[in-house]
């Protein structure tokens, strides 16, 4: 009898926090949300015009997409998994990074920057910093018939600085760069 009781009761407290926690708190924060953030509460969805004048999603700011076309800004490399610095694989990986971007860009005599050779932590980092972002500009502007200045121009709308000026590092948007370029092309 008291079994059953104890049973009736765990099982009375589940159901209660489970509509509390799983269902009523969960609308309301999402509702709040759509209502006060609602581009951050959907993703930050970066949408376009097509050719059939249609708006179509393109990716998110917050989500690196992977772009290996000479024409556009290359961003930051894929997981690594969580590798050691001293790991034999990650230093197989940046020399196998460090030799795509020479095949890729041949003239340029610059060091590659670090965050073009090595993931971030979740490996989904959209950004990079500005100095990754200037080692590629000869290249985009040769490869897409601009001048120098243009595609810098472009950079510079797509960086963001230090939060309230002295938080993080200024980072450049690689989805919001290669977007602008593409705008820019088509004028």
């Amino acid at each position: 009898m008291r079994v059953l009781k104890l049973l009736r009761t765990a099982i009375t407290l589940f159901l209660f926090f489970t509509v509390v926690c799983g269902v009523l708190y969960t609308g309301v924060v999402t509702g709040i949300a759509q209502l006060v953030f609602p581009s951050q509460a959907n993703g930050s969805v970066i949408q376009t015009t097509n050719a059939s004048n249609e708006e179509v999603a393109v990716g998110s700011k917050w989500i690196a997409q992977t772009f290996t076309d000479p024409a556009y800004m290359i961003g930051r490399p894929d997981w690594d998994r969580n590798l050691s610095p001293t790991s034999e694989v990650l230093k197989t990986l940046v020399q196998e990074r460090v030799e795509w971007f020479e095949e890729l860009d041949p003239d340029n005599p610059e060091p590659i920057p670090n965050d073009l050779l090595s993931a971030s932590g979740s490996g989904v980092d959209p950004n990079i910093s500005p100095e990754a972002a200037a080692y590629q500009v000869n290249r985009i502007a040769k490869e897409r018939n601009l001048s120098k200045e243009v595609v810098q121009a472009v950079i510079k709308q797509q960086t963001t600085g230090r939060s309230l000026g002295i938080w993080g590092e200024p980072t450049v948007n690689v989805l919001g760069v290669n977007l602008a370029l593409d705008e820019t092309v088509a004028k």
